[in-house]
C-alpha cells in the first residue's frame, strides 16, 4: 500500500461523491496503490449511506462510522491507527483541500524523506475578519511556543510517514498541532508545501470562533506537556518543594525573632497577629498541594492505559 487518504467528515453528503471520484482520478493516473479513509464522525445527513455505496463501488474505500459526534481529533485518531500506506494523506471532506496536490506530498515524503509535510494556504477563501486575522495570530504563536516554522499548523492537508502517525496519539483537540506532537515524539524532518485553497462549495463551516479560544488553550495545554508530560514531578515538585521551603524559613525566622523579643523583654505580638505567620502558612499548604499534585501526576502516567475516547458503530472495507 503506497498511499492511505484519511478523511474525518462531519455532515457532508454533497462532497464525499465528489471527492471520492477526484482522489480516484489522480491516484489511477499515477499508478498508485490505495486506500481512502472516511471517518464519518456522527453525521446526521445522509455522508454515511453516501460511504456505504462508494465502498460497494470501490473497494479501496473504507469506512469508519463512530457512535456520535467525538471531533476531528478523535476521528483522526481512528484512521491513523488503520492506515497501512506507507505515506498517509489527510485532507477534509469540503472540497477546500486540492486532491491534485497528492503526488507531490507523496514525492516529499519517499524522494526526499520528509516525515512530515504540512500544507500552508498561502491564498485563502475565507472570511477575513472571522478566520484569516484571528488563523494568523494563532499560527504566530504557536510558531512561538513549538519553535517549528511552520505558516499553517490548521491545515488540514498534510503527508506524513506511517510510522510517524503511528507514534503519535491525538485526542482532545489535538489535532492542529500533530506536527509538534511529532517533533516531540524526536521526529525532526518537518517541512511545508504551499497548496491550494479552494472556496467552500457545499454547505457552510462546521467551525466557528472557538475554535481559536479552544486552540490557544490547547496551545499551553501541548508546550506544557511537550516539556513535562512524562516528567510531572519536575515542574510541581521544583515549584511545590520551593513553596514549601520559603514557608518552612519564614515560619522559622517569625518564630526564633519571637524569642529572641520574649527572652531579652522586648514587648511583642502574638505570632496569630502577625500577617507573615499567614504567608508562611499559606506558602507550605501551597507547597504541599503542588509537591502531591506532581506526586499524582506520576502515578496517573504510570497507571495509565491507552483507552480510546471514542465509541465505533461500523466499519467498511477492514
Amino acid at each position: 500500500m503506497q498511499i492511505s487518504v484519511v478523511i474525518p467528515l462531519l455532515n457532508e453528503d454533497e462532497s464525499i461523491q465528489e471527492l471520492h471520484d477526484w482522489i480516484a482520478k489522480v491516484m489511477q493516473s499515477n499508478r498508485y496503490l490505495y486506500e481512502i479513509i472516511f471517518i464519518d464522525d456522527g453525521s446526521t445527513d445522509n455522508s454515511w449511506q453516501v460511504i456505504e455505496y462508494l465502498s460497494a463501488q470501490n473497494k479501496a474505500v473504507k469506512g469508519i462510522r463512530f457512535q456520535k459526534n467525538y471531533g476531528k481529533s478523535q476521528a483522526l485518531d481512528a484512521g491513523f491507527e488503520l492506515a497501512k500506506g506507507n505515506v498517509v494523506i489527510t485532507m477534509d471532506a469540503d472540497l477546500q483541500d486540492n486532491p491534485e496536490e497528492i503526488p507531490e506530498l507523496y514525492n516529499l515524503i519517499i524522494d526526499e524523506n520528509f516525515d512530515l509535510i504540512s500544507g500552508w494556504k498561502k491564498k485563502r477563501y475565507d472570511n477575513v475578519i472571522t478566520k484569516n486575522l484571528p488563523s494568523k495570530l494563532f499560527n504566530a504563536a504557536a510558531r512561538k511556543t513549538s519553535g517549528l516554522k511552520l505558516h499553517d499548523f490548521n491545515c488540514g492537508l498534510k503527508a506524513y510517514k506511517n510510522e510517524v502517525i503511528k507514534a503519535v496519539k491525538v485526542s482532545g483537540e489535538m489535532h492542529r498541532y500533530i506536527p509538534v506532537l511529532a517533533k516531540n515524539e524526536g521526529f525532526r524532518r518537518i517541512g511545508e508545501k504551499v497548496v491550494q485553497h479552494r472556496a467552500r462549495k457545499y454547505g457552510e463551516t462546521k467551525f466557528g470562533m472557538d475554535r481559536f479560544i479552544n486552540g490557544f488553550l490547547d496551545l499551553i495545554t501541548i508546550s506544557f506537556l511537550s516539556k513535562f508530560g512524562k516528567r510531572p514531578m519536575h515542574f510541581f515538585g521544583l515549584w511545590g518543594s520551593f513553596m514549601f521551603l520559603f514557608g518552612t524559613s519564614l515560619a522559622f525566622y517569625i518564630g526564633i525573632f519571637k524569642l529572641y523579643k520574649v527572652f531579652n523583654g522586648i514587648k511583642t505580638i502574638l505570632i496569630t497577629d502577625n500577617p507573615w505567620f499567614y504567608i508562611a502558612l499559606t506558602s507550605m499548604i501551597l507547597g504541599t498541594l503542588l509537591f502531591l499534585a506532581g506526586f499524582l501526576g506520576e502515578l496517573i502516567i504510570k497507571m495509565k492505559s491507552d483507552e480510546k475516547h471514542y465509541t465505533i458503530k461500523e466499519k467498511l472495507n477492514f
